[in-house]
């Protein structure tokens, strides 16, 4: 198996202004209606991209791999390659569901090239064989007790003008599961080389989840009927995957397996190969995109120094100096942009229900707060019913189980569950969406800001009357506005027409 990557390292030399505004910027940061690239566009879509029947600069990891799926030998090295087809995910797809292997020779009669069929069949074939080895590849993954978090995720199209029309989910294949799993296998293979040669590098690390995270943890999955022992000591990525597995397909699925991932540590990229815990590797680190992230750049520089020869004391104190800064640069910059990627498919959302308000759609209940329901539609769209428009009843909120329950009427909303829901309103600004039972009608703000209270720890809401025996009895009561925002913490007694403030009379 080979795996080539074009040498970007060539083109962005260490020290340089390209190099300095890469280090700047760290990745590439991918909007839902742009891309802000890492490299100047002429390097990322030109003379770096890897265009079918174009001599490239690259470097190649080439691994021979033996039946059980483990890398008997392999080499690194600076190459040129050609590429013969460029083939997209849909017409591979084809090829494994339907043996249709039309794009594959359209993309070589693209290029000019005679014998056409016998070229299709044998890269037919190897796309063949290269799916069995992916599967290999990928049962030797959950062996071993590697995590994989599969969340569902939004694909967004735009108008010509930039506005949401349509929004669906983006579908995971057996084509894109391929490049995936060939990907890891290089980014270990290039880690343990550079572990076992000493050369400075930067690696991707994920530490073990902390104890106390983990136990608690194993505290709420418990009030759902899920037993899991972190035990005393570090717990192992195949304990998690289990977890996941028992959730598989049950109500509360979404909800807590982005628990789960919240519990973990977050990976960051360091000059010490201390192992990735989601993953289940001891060697991990980003060789695979150096057009996009710098960390794949700086590995490429030092496999480069050593290949040529130039590694020697002078490069290692420079770089020994130099990577533990690039490397805490790069985990900052990627957090920075992972954020305002999120925020961007939160805004395109709110436009795209902006235009839906007042229409009616079924969801799933997500999450539960005490101040609201999380109601997830089909298409990752999500919105909020706040608990001051539930106007059956008063509802109380458990928070080891996550309901709510109807001091009347005793109903129930829990994960899972199904529910009517009418848009109420968006928020671009806030990129916030409010959603209605449906059927229901909003109370007006005056009442629900003088009507709605939330006890402390139970979540239970009071009415008026209510309020003066809390008093007397000392009970501790947060006022909410009607979007839910705390307004005071200590008493009842505030009607939220005074701002809160902490003991030394601060805002």
């Amino acid at each position: 198996m080979t795996e080539k990557i074009a040498d970007v390292a060539e083109y962005v030399k260490e020290g340089s202004a390209l190099d300095k505004e890469a280090f700047n910027r760290g990745t590439s940061v991918y909007l839902a209606d742009r891309v802000i690239p890492m490299l100047p566009r002429k390097l990322s879509n030109g003379i770096c991209s890897l265009n079918a029947g174009e001599d490239r600069l690259a470097m190649s990891c080439v691994m021979t791999i033996d039946e059980n799926g483990e890398v008997s030998e392999y080499e690194i090295s600076e190459s040129i390659i050609h590429v013969d087809a460029r083939l997209s995910y849909n017409g591979v797809m084809r090829l494994f569901e339907e043996n249709d292997d039309s794009e594959i020779a359209q993309s070589l009669s693209w290029q000019g090239y005679r014998g056409i069929k016998g070229r299709t069949q044998k890269l037919a074939g190897m796309l063949r064989n290269m799916k069995k080895l992916a599967a290999q590849l990928r049962e030797n993954r959950e062996k071993r007790g590697s995590i994989d978090f599969d969340f569902p995720e939004a694909k967004i199209v735009l108008d010509e003008m930039g506005r949401p029309v349509e929004i669906s989910l983006r579908e995971r294949t057996d084509a894109t599961d391929l490049i995936e799993d060939f990907m890891l296998l290089a980014n270990e293979t290039v880690a343990r080389h550079c572990v076992y040669l000493e050369i400075p590098s930067v690696y991707r690390v994920h530490e073990v989840p902390a104890v106390d995270k983990m136990k608690e943890l194993a505290q709420l999955v418990r009030g759902f009927g899920y037993r899991f022992k972190p035990g005393q000591g570090d717990v192992h990525p195949s304990q998690i995957r289990n977890l996941l597995g028992k959730m598989k397909d049950r109500p509360e699925e979404a909800m807590l397996s982005r628990v789960v991932l919240r519990s973990m540590q977050k990976a960051q990229y360091a000059t010490g190969c201390e192992g990735h815990f989601g993953l289940a590797l001891k060697y991990y680190c980003h060789f695979t995109s150096p057009i996009r992230r710098y960390p794949d750049l700086l590995v490429h520089r030092s496999l480069k120094y050593w290949l040529r020869g130039e590694m020697d004391e002078s490069a290692v104190d420079r770089l020994n100096l130099y990577l533990p800064g690039a490397a805490a640069r790069s985990s900052a910059m990627e957090q920075r942009a992972a954020e305002v990627e999120r925020e961007t498919v939160k805004l395109k959302k709110a436009q795209y229900m902006e235009e839906r308000v007042g229409e009616n759609y079924t969801g799933t209940i997500s999450g539960i707060t005490g101040w609201g329901i999380y109601v997830e539609l089909p298409d990752t769209v999500e919105g909020m019913i706040r608990i001051s428009d539930l106007t059956d009843d008063f509802y109380a909120y458990d928070e080891k189980r996550y309901i709510l329950v109807g001091e009347h009427t005793g109903r129930t909303y829990m994960l899972g569950q199904t529910m009517n829901v009418t848009v109420a309103g968006v928020d671009t600004a806030r990129r916030t969406i409010d959603f209605m039972p449906e059927g229901s009608e909003r109370r007006d703000d005056a009442e629900q800001d003088h009507r709605h209270f939330v006890k402390r720890g139970e979540g239970r809401k009071e009415s008026d009357p209510d309020r003066e025996k809390g008093r007397r009895n000392g009970r501790k009561k947060l006022f909410l506005d009607r979007t839910g925002r705390i307004l005071a913490g200590k008493s009842g007694r505030h009607t939220g027409r005074k701002k809160h403030r902490d003991r030394k009379g601060r805002k």
